[in-house]
């Protein structure tokens, strides 16, 4: 995914001119395009290899065991996760076929629902975890220093609130 024409300037001398990328703005977007699709591959093909399943069905089923009760209502789970509600119900709907999660109604609310974690799936990933913390582990930040895991985190935290808008109308994933 090209940002700039290849001999864009560094400098816009007009307002409505696009800001294209520096030289120096160029290496970093590429280099954090690759590392982060390089490392969502590694970690989904750890998983499908030791529990058959992607990551985002394994950080479903985290977030859930990590919740009271093992359970949380749809709209927080996929408020968590960052993902559309048309793909979270998709992706419940194969935890449910595995027997990993189940659908309860919500008594206070007869249009919400949970996503309760099952024994069987709170099992799977009990059993998944350990390799799946040492691929993160392996891939980054065995990586890195302890100053560069403090200030990646800065930065992803910087990032992620700046892309959530506390405004209503906001056009955040899980809100479509």
């Amino acid at each position: 995914m090209n940002t700039a024409p290849s001999s864009a300037p560094d400098t816009h001398p007009h307002t409505d001119d696009p800001r294209w990328l520096t030289a120096g703005e160029q290496r970093v977007w590429r280099a954090y395009l690759q590392a982060t699709t390089l490392l969502e591959d590694h970690l989904d093909r750890q998983l499908q290899r030791d529990a058959g399943m992607p990551h985002i069905y394994y950080g479903l089923l985290v977030q859930l065991a990590e919740a009271p009760r093992r359970r949380l209502r749809m709209t927080e789970l996929a408020m968590n996760a960052k993902i559309t509600r048309s793909r979270l119900s998709h992706a419940v709907a194969r935890l449910e076929k595995n027997g990993w999660v189940r659908r309860e109604d919500c008594p206070s609310d007869k249009r919400g629902q949970f996503t309760v974690l099952t024994d069987e799936g709170h099992e799977v990933l009990r059993r998944t975890a350990p390799g799946h913390v040492a691929a993160v582990r392996q891939a980054l930040f065995d990586r890195l220093s302890p100053e560069q895991q403090k200030s990646l985190g800065e930065i992803m935290q910087i990032v992620a609130e700046g892309l959530q808008p506390d405004e209503a109308g906001a056009d955040l994933p899980w809100l479509r």
